[in-house]
């Protein structure tokens, strides 16, 4: 469960732009145009929240959700109307078929004792249960093998069991021009020949946004959603969801020659002023962001400047270098470390990760806010 949203509202504040979430949404039904649009909601909405977050999308038009877990799907149930289809990424899990029945829950099935124990939930209610099947087209995560696909078209065919959907995943959508995408598609292709007329997915967001190729009847979009970049190389076109700041704590003058944080890897090389910031690794703000003598760190923005990190990152604050900060900030001004001038890639680039880890480690001691200017369709 993710640790409560903090109540005083004195330390890091984390909003999220459900406006923009909505425009998100819109933006990539406009691409996928004639296939279905479904959100990726996994993770609390990658960070976002999932109450909120499940129903702006559903109010931006969103039909189709996707879990990773029950739990996740319960929650995304129970915010959403009646009209909400929700898939659950992770299959069916043993012995789990009443909550997934009473919670009007389709599993991804993925293994043969997934269908079979599926297959028997259906026969025990005399009812074709809705499920997606998910084969694996290479990456050797969840999916049942190639191989398998005649066992799987047998055992539906003897109950005369018509899957609500075929699915398979992108290792490298990512990458549009890697060759791995040419042949999982055509590995995809030859599924479904085996299962004529269901419907089909494949795309997740980079596979949405790179070759409509990929569309079939649904799209999975996940991260671009939340602002986050989907593919490499290319100008991310979708709008910030997250602005997370952090309060300043105090500000100081640091002497030329003075080391700066733990273990003292990086010396001052001016005389500086320095602020100290209320955020920390315990928030999500990752220890690969720090700074030393031999590298950069990540960058924040104070009253409208880029101020760089100085120093390692600890638990519970960050030290930044605010010298060329024309508008000298004051002990309780609010930094910008995620926003509209600092994307969620920028700092996964200097962490050398990824934007979806940012995103999903906001779990930190912020208060949580949500605005919703109603901009969007």
């Amino acid at each position: 469960m993710p640790i409560p949203a903090i109540a005083t509202g004195y330390g890091g504040r984390l909003t999220v732009d459900l406006a923009a979430l909505k425009r998100n949404w819109q933006a990539l039904d406009k691409v996928s145009r004639g296939a279905l649009t479904g959100a990726v909601v996994k993770a609390d909405a990658y960070g976002t929240g999932i109450a909120n977050s499940s129903r702006a999308l559903h109010q931006a038009g969103a039909r189709f959700f996707f879990a990773a877990t029950p739990d996740e799907a319960v929650a995304v149930r129970a915010a959403l109307p009646e009209d909400s289809h929700i898939f659950v990424l992770d299959g069916l899990f043993p012995g789990a078929a009443p909550l997934y029945v009473g919670e009007r829950l389709m599993p991804v099935l993925s293994s043969l004792p997934m269908l079979e124990e599926w297959l028997q939930a259906c026969l025990a209610r005399n009812e074709a249960l809705p499920a997606a099947l998910h084969f694996d087209t290479g990456m050797n995560r969840l999916g049942f093998r190639l191989n398998e696909a005649s066992i799987v078209r047998r055992m539906i065919d003897q109950l005369g069991y018509a899957p609500q959907m075929i699915m398979s995943h992108l290792a490298c959508a990512d990458q549009p021009n890697h060759e791995k995408n040419r042949t999982q598609l055509a590995l995809f292709t030859s599924v479904m020949a085996q299962f004529p007329g269901v419907p089909a997915s494949l795309a997740n967001s980079a596979g949405l946004m790179t070759g409509r190729e990929n569309h079939f009847q649904m799209v999975r979009p996940g991260i671009a959603l939340y602002g986050g970049r989907a593919v490499q190389g290319r100008r991310n076109p979708m709008s910030p969801v997250v602005t997370l700041e952090a309060p300043i704590l105090q500000i100081k003058d640091g002497k030329t020659g003075e080391s700066v944080g733990y273990g003292a890897t990086q010396t001052l090389a001016r005389d500086s002023r320095l602020a100290i910031v209320g955020i920390g690794y315990a928030d999500g703000f990752f220890r690969a962001l720090s700074s030393s003598n031999q590298r950069g760190g990540a960058r924040v923005v104070v009253r409208g400047q880029y101020a760089p990190l100085v120093g390692r990152v600890s638990m519970d604050t960050i030290i930044i270098d605010i010298t060329e900060v024309a508008d000298v900030p004051l002990p309780g001004d609010m930094v910008e470390i995620l926003g509209p001038n600092i994307s969620v890639d920028d700092q996964a680039d200097v962490a050398n990760t990824i934007g979806y880890e940012v995103l999903t480690s906001l779990k930190g001691r912020y208060s949580r806010s949500y605005v919703d200017s109603g901009a969007g369709g």
